[in-house]
């Protein structure tokens, strides 16, 4: 009774080692076909394949034979027009506004007068430092006629002193000879002491004369100053334009209080105009001061100028460097704060133009492109964006002549065989 399950379990296994393992000899039993016609299948099977079949293997591809060309290799920034001077007109001191307000967008010439304070007390303030002043000149004479009085104390002086001394002398020698008493010997040396003392006064006198003109060359210095002060103050009561210019901004009204600091106008010059732009560490290379540029306004005005400066500091947190171009704008048609496409003059390059389709990146994350070597391989090489235009993009980084894959370049890497289908570039 068990020999039936055994058998039935046996049959089972070697019809599904046929079905599975064996299935072509299956078929070819099952289909009536011979063992010849077997084993000239299996040959075939195992014949060496053909090129059609090795070309089967080969991932499709559609490629350009791009050549270099010669181009004007600018370098394209984003920036914006900026006024050539900005600046905001405070005041230095305080006091009312007593002149009228001039209107925003009015041309102001350099020097006119924007802002005039009230000069309350400071005009009288200024008439008692020049009373001041005068009054410190007027001591001039009588303290320089001092002097020569002193000096000439002091010569008289000297001269008793030296009459001294001799009468001394004489004495002492008669009173050797006992030709002189000691009374006269002691009554010319008291004349001589005393004649001393008469010298000392008068040097005394002649320096407080001397004292007392410097004295009144420190009063007028002082009043001087306080002259100059006061001049000062009433100069800052009127503000004026440093500059030719734009106001930006009404100028103070009429009767408002001004504080030290307190904003009388802004005044931009739009004549000249500047294009800021920043250019990136990469290219800030080929850039010069000096170098032609030009920009388009996004109203489709083009400007020309020349690089007028370059920034030798990098933006610490975008890595790049400010540049200016000077454009003139005599009708003030540009306004500060446009937006431009800057494009500076730069050493022509050779470059390739490709589709901006064919770029790529690799596992190290560059930017590159996909290329066909000569054993029909896809190789990857990395690139350099020179700048883009409505036809492709314009690369730096590969061969006088390339293959660049355009289509496909995704689905390979580098060793990956290829085959490839040309078509024309759009040079």
């Amino acid at each position: 009774m068990r020999i039936i399950p055994i058998l039935t379990a046996t049959l089972v296994t070697v019809f599904l080692f046929f079905l599975v393992v064996q299935r072509d000899k299956l078929l070819s039993f099952a289909g009536g076909q011979t063992d010849e016609t077997t084993l000239t299948t299996a040959e075939e099977s195992n014949a060496p394949q053909s090129a059609s079949e090795d070309g089967a293997r080969r991932v499709g591809v559609i490629a350009i034979r791009s050549v270099a060309q010669e181009i004007d290799s600018a370098v394209v920034l984003r920036g914006q027009t900026e006024a050539a001077r900005e600046v905001t007109v405070r005041a230095e001191t305080s006091g009312l506004v007593i002149s009228e307000p001039l209107r925003k967008g009015a041309f102001v010439q350099e020097g006119q007068i924007l802002c005039k304070l009230d000069p309350g007390t400071r005009v009288s303030s200024l008439a008692e430092a020049q009373a001041r002043l005068a009054e410190a000149k007027s001591r001039i004479p009588e303290t320089e006629a001092q002097i020569p009085t002193a000096e000439a104390q002091l010569e008289q002086a000297k001269a008793l002193l030296e009459e001294a001394l001799i009468n001394d002398n004489a004495s002492r020698k008669l009173a050797e000879g006992g030709f002189a008493s000691d009374t006269r010997v002691a009554s010319t040396a008291a004349a001589v002491r005393g004649g001393e003392a008469g010298v000392k006064s008068a040097e005394a006198a002649l320096k407080t004369a001397q004292s007392g003109m410097l004295a009144v060359q420190a009063a007028i210095g002082s009043a001087e100053a306080n002259v100059a002060a006061a001049e000062k103050e009433i100069s800052r009561l009127e503000l004026r334009a440093p500059f030719g210019g734009l106001l930006e901004s009404d100028t103070a009204e009429l009767g408002a209080l001004i504080q030290p600091g307190g904003t009388c106008a802004t005044i931009i010059q739009l004549d000249p105009i500047k294009l800021v732009g920043f250019v990136p560490e990469a290219q800030v290379g080929r850039v010069n001061v000096g170098a032609r540029a030009a920009g388009r306004l996004s109203t489709g005005q083009t400007l020309t100028g020349s690089v007028s400066f370059l920034g030798r500091s990098a933006d610490p947190l975008t890595r790049t460097f400010r540049v200016e171009i000077e454009v003139p704008n005599p009708n003030l048609e540009v306004r500060d704060g446009q937006t431009a496409e800057i494009m500076i003059g730069a050493e022509g390059r050779r470059a390739h133009l490709v589709p901006q389709s064919a770029l790529t990146l690799n596992n190290d994350g560059l930017l590159g492109v996909r290329l066909v070597d000569e054993e029909q391989m896809a190789a990857f090489q990395p690139v350099t964006l020179l700048r883009d235009d409505v036809r492709g993009v314009w690369l730096d980084g590969l061969a006088e002549k390339a293959n660049v894959i355009i289509v496909g370049q995704e689905y390979v890497i580098d060793g990956v065989a290829v085959a490839p289908e040309f078509e024309d570039a759009a040079q």
